[in-house]
């Protein structure tokens, strides 16, 4: 059951927000801030684009899968997960079961923008990253919202107002139970 203790979980495309937001929100929380993709960067001593060039994407959604299912077993943690990482079951269902979670959803006119530049994004580094977007987009979205207690759109509100909003609408989640 989820309660004041319990983990807040960010979902959602990259270039959502979910490191930026989650930061912010972890500290008008004052929680712990953890990033997934930097966790499993560290463990592996390499950025995420080698492991998907060594690994594929299927070696690293299963390091992804691995790190999620230690990581989460702390309590009252913000967590920013990879965009994928609510493919794998598995992975929704620790989500589900270990903390609130929280859908930060973008348009695709935003998230291009903000991964344009960005080089740490192996499925963006495509000839048409706005169209693998789109793509990604098709397909994720539902399980976002399937999974989510919450949905913030991160359109063009302040990375402080969305914080201050996601604490805020988190407070009355927990108020609730």
């Amino acid at each position: 059951m989820k309660n004041a203790a319990s983990s807040i979980f960010l979902i959602g495309m990259p270039g959502s927000g979910k490191t930026t937001i989650g930061k912010s929100l972890a500290r008008s929380l004052r929680r712990p801030f953890v990033d997934l993709d930097h966790q499993i960067e560290q463990r592996c001593g390499v950025r995420i684009p080698v492991i998907f060039e060594i690994e594929g994407e299927q070696g690293f959604r299963r390091r992804e899968s691995q790190v999620l299912a230690e990581v989460a077993q702390e309590d009252g943690l913000v967590l920013a997960t990879g965009g994928g990482a609510i493919l794998a079951e598995e992975n929704r269902q620790i989500l589900a079961n270990r903390g609130w979670v929280i859908y930060l959803r973008a348009c695709v006119d935003d998230l291009v923008r903000r991964t344009s530049k960005d080089r740490n994004r192996p499925l963006l580094a495509t000839q048409n990253p706005r169209a693998r977007l789109e793509q990604l987009m098709a397909e994720r979205a539902p399980l976002y919202e399937a999974l989510a207690d919450l949905v913030i759109d991160t359109g063009a509100t302040s990375v402080s107002a969305v914080g201050q909003q996601v604490a805020q609408q988190v407070r009355q989640l927990q108020e609730q139970t």
